[in-house]
């Protein structure tokens, strides 16, 4: 079986699944449009000296892009893999010719696709909904988004390689996801950051992402430091996911 005929079976089994075609493909932009909308404040200037051209709303885009990023890496991705460890897809795999390279590479590129098309959703919407601006330094945010997903694709490829079951990957998933969140800044974006918890974000996973991509969007920098983290998560992290990787 080919790498695109894996592909297309795998993002249909994506967009049967609901809940996950939603959490992949349409919450980062609900969430969001919603979130500007609905909560006070949002769209007013920050009342922080040096970020008062800002709306608290624009700090959150680099936020949005992270969660999008991590509901496919640490939820929806290793879910995939544990419903198939469980129900012994992948021993049954594991006994044919079928590389299993060419399932992670199919599962990778049904994730990547749904991250563009998650992306594409939420900075279209908010775009036009909330007249968000595109980024200061767009190469800056191109290069910070792609290390965002490879790191956090190592990390979710860590957990696809041990979880046991879907029960498991969500359970596991779960613990990471909303730590990650808050150290990306869901609760209180970088530039709202207090010092020494944003000089802590910056090395951890989701939280260097998120720091580059708020630069790329609103600095005229280059996040250097975080760009490095980034790189030296996903060589720790991708070869570590090979090693710990089992078919049942």
């Amino acid at each position: 079986m080919s790498v695109r005929t894996l592909t297309a079976n795998e993002a249909r089994l994506l967009l049967r699944d609901p809940g996950n075609a939603f959490f992949a493909l349409a919450f980062p932009a609900v969430l969001l449009v919603l979130v500007g909308l609905l909560l006070p404040g949002m769209r007013e200037p920050i009342q922080v000296p040096g970020l008062t051209h800002l709306r608290t709303i624009d700090v959150y885009v680099p936020v949005v892009l992270c969660t999008a990023v991590a509901t496919v890496a640490v939820s929806t991705f290793p879910t995939v893999f544990g419903t198939y460890r469980e129900r012994g897809v992948l021993r049954r795999l594991a006994a044919t010719p079928l590389p299993a390279s060419r399932l992670l590479v199919a599962e990778l590129a049904v994730s990547l696709g749904a991250l563009v098309v998650a992306v594409g959703l939420a900075l279209g919407l908010a775009g036009v909904v909330l007249g968000i601006a595109a980024p200061a330094q767009p190469a800056v945010a191109v290069l910070a988004f792609a290390l965002t997903v490879a790191h956090m694709g190592a990390l979710g490829c860590v957990l696809a390689a041990v979880v046991r079951s879907a029960a498991n990957a969500n359970a596991f998933g779960m613990m990471l996801y909303f730590p990650l969140l808050f150290v990306a800044g869901v609760w209180l974006p970088g530039p709202l950051m207090p010092a020494t918890l944003r000089e802590v974000a910056s090395f951890l996973p989701l939280g260097a992402g998120a720091q580059a991509l708020q630069e790329a969007w609103f600095g005229s920098g280059l996040p250097a430091r975080q760009l490095v983290v980034m790189v030296v998560w996903t060589a720790v992290l991708g070869p570590l996911a090979a090693r710990l990787f089992r078919w049942t």
